[in-house]
């Protein structure tokens, strides 16, 4: 388990190294590797745990029964997934986990908080920072709504793209998608996403190249 990243994780902010111990200890923290593409939890299931990153990454995916999917958000190493969920283990998980490359992940049981624990000083931190980890995964998911708002392709494409630039805090970046998976995360048909970027870089509003970005300024 590595140490350094928990110390970093804003699951564990404000914690001494020994109220961290207990919490992990608490929370029966376990590691599990994945290969890529293969399911960590699937719609219609049931958990009472949530998973951090440690390494590799993830995506949350959408699916219907006619086989269509949207990729709804990407986690990386040091985030957290399935929260939510494993706060409210009575609710029907709508979304699958998967492994977008080889991962490590490390699970935590946090069904039942905060009633099936004594109190303890690192409990206290820990809903506070679970409550501070949901505020931010609701923010993103608000994100991919404007995002998907616009009617057009290229309304969609631009809309993403300069907010994570602004993220980014520059004009050239890269994004955690493929473009399958970016034409799922925005609702759109690959081919035709990838007709407009062409366009794009045509008339010089943009380069890139694989998951590689960079906006250019238009005189």
């Amino acid at each position: 388990m590595s140490e350094n990243i928990l110390k970093k994780s804003a699951l564990f902010r404000d914690m001494t190294d020994e109220e961290r111990s207990e919490c992990l200890k608490a929370l029966s923290a376990r590691e599990q590797n994945f290969r890529k593409g293969e399911v960590i939890l699937h719609a219609g299931d049931h958990t009472d745990r949530m998973g951090m990153v440690l390494s590799g990454s993830v995506t949350i995916e959408s699916s219907d029964v006619w086989g269509n999917c949207t990729v709804l958000s990407h986690v990386g190493a040091g985030q957290f997934f399935a929260e939510t969920y494993a706060l409210l283990p009575e609710e029907t998980l709508l979304v699958d986990v998967r492994a977008n490359e080889d991962s490590r992940i490390l699970f935590f049981r946090i069904g039942g908080l905060p009633g099936n624990m004594p109190f303890s000083p690192w409990k206290e931190k820990l809903l506070k920072n679970l409550l501070l980890i949901t505020s931010r995964k609701n923010l993103h998911l608000s994100g991919r709504s404007f995002h998907t708002s616009p009617k057009s392709c290229r309304g969609r494409l631009l809309s993403y793209l300069n907010a994570v630039s602004l993220q980014k805090g520059s004009s050239e970046f890269d994004i955690p998608f493929d473009r399958q998976q970016l034409a799922d995360y925005l609702n759109l048909e690959r081919t035709n996403m990838s007709k407009e970027l062409s366009r794009m870089q045509k008339e010089g509003i943009l380069e890139c190249r694989k998951s590689h970005f960079k906006l250019l300024e238009i005189e």
